[in-house]
């Protein structure tokens, strides 16, 4: 059985500015039919909308504003906006 790397992750709403760290973990195989992608655990105020093994494709919704996020996305700033740290 392959090992999986585990790290945490930022998750933060573009709408609210709600956060929190998910914990995830993924096989050490990085093709992609194989990557098998998991969360964890989200941080409190989030919950999964559409659950994938693809990072790409995983859905998050915000519990506080309802707004929904892929897990694993390219975001474009405006500028002074970069997420808090």
């Amino acid at each position: 059985m392959a090992a999986r790397d585990r790290y945490s992750r930022k998750l933060e709403c573009s709408q609210c500015g709600h956060s929190g760290y998910a914990e995830v973990s993924e096989s050490d195989d990085k093709r992609p039919a194989r990557r098998d992608f998991r969360i964890d655990e989200l941080p409190r105020g989030f919950s999964t909308e559409f659950s994938s093994t693809d990072p790409k494709k995983y859905v998050i919704r915000c519990g506080e504003c309802g707004h929904k996020f892929r897990f694993e996305q390219k975001t474009a700033y405006a500028p002074g906006g970069e997420p808090r740290g």
